[in-house]
């Protein structure tokens, strides 16, 4: 709990003008709350047994202004404490956010995306209670213990000598139960990310489950890991509820000796009856603070855990760094120079060369799992080559370069189609400084612009999550409107058409002719009628280049070439 504080409490550094009113709200609760006590020996030795009636006068205002002051130290200081807190974590989930966005694409395929998204929300929220309500109680709560402590031992060192020995043995049981505390709280907030995860693959499939008829099947998945996390969360609570008891039944036997040593020092006239009630009711306000800062330690545990979840993200460094070159020319030429790709034990490439100039356009072909896609994945650097060096214009290794300024110049559209949801107008020049006749101009060239002219908001329509309310066709070529509008040297079509019916394809394969002179197309083929034309064809086959050439060589000399093409149609 003191490395979170230490962590933390910088942070509270930051809001000093915020802070400084907090801590005066605190300390106005915590004097209020001894002001509480102070007056009870005044109530019962000079109005009830003295019956002054002029402290009879007095004691009501005393009353209101102690509560009053008390009242508006809690409204302040959990007014500032919570807009420090938030404001930290909107900060803190805005640098975890952007620091995922820079992790390699290695790292998301092998953590779920519901894990990812369990942390930042689950896991933040959990920290955000630290900043908005365990530190600032457990301050408040300090100064409070600090201050009727010290009333007490005033009142009467004698009698606050028993409640202060006895109370400090409630530590060690109250450590034993934060240490279970934490252990549950890392297996409930584990738990939680696996629902999320499942309940994030249930939708993400909907599709799939309906078509199977399987919503039995994956609602009793999702039940299963659903009763996980409430068995964690139960015994989180069945740890927490032990700590009060075990805190009332200390207090008691505290409270009790002094009730008894305190009414024999009233019979025996070394106390009078207003200082004995004035120092019991410190006493039971002070066991209420201790109670709560008990409780914290505890609670505390479960952000501990959220916290080291965290920052496990926050410390995971990418290997795919920017480079410190700004590639400031066009890219005229890419060498692909003895390169191979390993992930992990699989082999994805092996000693793979290829070189392609600007007009000229390449397909890539070959079986499923060859190696086409793990190449454009290099060139735009996904994947560092485990061998061999990728070469822009003969005199720039790809990994010196920065990569915004190489991802500026390259125009990726893949299979799958990535719609955000927003205007149709916004998706195109996504990345890109915004220009409406741009937008249309690009549209027109991906013969897009005539579905979408049809529209009532025409390009101002927004679309849904992934675009659901286009077709995939009409998906397809608001992608490649996109990759169009970002005017790219270099344009990798990663079986970008799959989806298009063949007039629709035709037309893209005539907007994709026009723009070959000015760019460098390289094509991971899914049809036949797309690389036919290409300048070269590149024939894969378990990570290797077998055979390259133009189609009518390939189709009468490269036996793998002439059975992919009774495929490729």
């Amino acid at each position: 709990m003191k490395n979170l504080f230490r962590q933390y409490l910088p942070y509270l550094m930051g809001y000093k003008r915020q802070f400084i009113f907090a801590v005066i709200g605190m300390f106005a609760v915590a004097i209020g709350t001894a002001g509480t006590a102070q007056i009870i020996k005044p109530v019962l030795d000079d109005v009830f047994v003295a019956k002054d009636a002029t402290m009879l006068g007095v004691i009501p205002f005393l009353l209101i202004a102690v509560f009053t002051l008390k009242g508006v130290g809690q409204y302040i200081q959990t007014y500032y404490m919570s807009y420090i807190g938030l404001d930290v974590v909107r900060k803190l989930r805005n640098n975890l956010v952007s620091h995922l966005t820079y992790q390699d694409m290695q790292f998301f395929q092998t953590m779920h995306t519901g894990e990812i998204l369990s942390r930042v929300t689950n896991d933040i929220t959990r920290i955000q209670n630290v900043v908005t309500s365990m530190i600032p109680n457990f301050l408040r709560e300090s100064l409070t213990i600090v201050a009727l402590t010290g009333y007490v031992i005033y009142e009467s060192p004698k009698l606050a000598f028993y409640f202060l020995i006895i109370m400090p043995l409630a530590l060690y049981p109250l450590t034993l139960l934060a240490k279970k505390m934490k252990k549950y709280s890392k297996l409930s907030q584990e738990s939680t990310s696996d629902m999320t995860s499942r309940l994030g693959e249930i939708f993400s499939n909907i599709e799939v489950i309906k078509a199977n008829s399987s919503q039995k099947l994956e609602a009793s998945k999702f039940e299963k890991e659903n009763h996980n996390v409430f068995k964690y969360l139960l015994k989180q609570v069945k740890v927490n509820a032990l700590t009060s008891p075990i805190m009332e039944i200390l207090g008691s036997v505290a409270i009790g000796l002094v009730v008894y040593i305190g009414g024999t020092e009233v019979i025996e006239g070394h106390m009078t009856v207003g200082a004995f009630f004035a120092f019991a009711t410190a006493l039971f306000m002070l066991y209420t603070p201790i109670k709560k800062i008990s409780k914290l330690y505890n609670q505390a545990q479960d952000a501990i855990v959220a916290n080291e979840r965290m920052f496990e993200l926050l410390n995971q460094k990418p290997t795919i760094v920017s480079g410190e070159i700004e590639l400031k020319e066009p890219i005229k030429h890419i060498s692909i120079l003895h390169t191979s790709l390993s992930y992990g034990d699989k082999i994805a490439l092996k000693n793979v060369s290829a070189g392609v100039d600007r007009g000229e356009s390449i397909a890539l072909v070959g079986d499923s799992g060859a190696g086409k896609s793990s190449l454009v994945s290099l060139l735009v650097r996904f994947y560092e080559p485990s061998e061999g060096e990728i070469l822009i214009n003969e005199k720039y290794n790809i990994k010196d370069l920065t990569l915004s300024s190489l991802h500026q110049r390259i125009a990726y559209v893949t299979q799958r189609i990535y719609i955000f949801n927003d205007t149709i107008a916004q998706n195109i020049a996504y990345g890109q400084e915004f220009d409406e006749q741009r937008v249309i101009e690009a549209l027109k060239k991906a013969y897009a612009f005539e579905f979408i002219e049809q529209l009532e908001d025409g390009i101002h329509t927004m679309l849904s999550e992934n675009g659901n309310n286009l077709s995939g066709g009409q998906r397809q070529r608001i992608a490649l409107a996109r990759a169009i509008y970002k005017e790219p040297d270099v344009l990798i079509l990663d079986e970008a058409t799959s989806a298009l019916d063949n007039k629709s394809e035709a037309l893209i394969q005539k907007a994709l002719e026009e723009l070959k002179p000015n760019i460098i197309t390289i094509t991971v083929a899914h049809r036949l009628s797309t690389i036919e034309n290409s300048d070269a064809i590149l024939v894969f086959k378990k990570g290797e280049i077998i055979c390259r050439g133009q189609h009518e060589d390939l189709i009468n000399e490269c036996k793998e070439y002439q059975k992919l093409a009774k495929v490729l149609v």
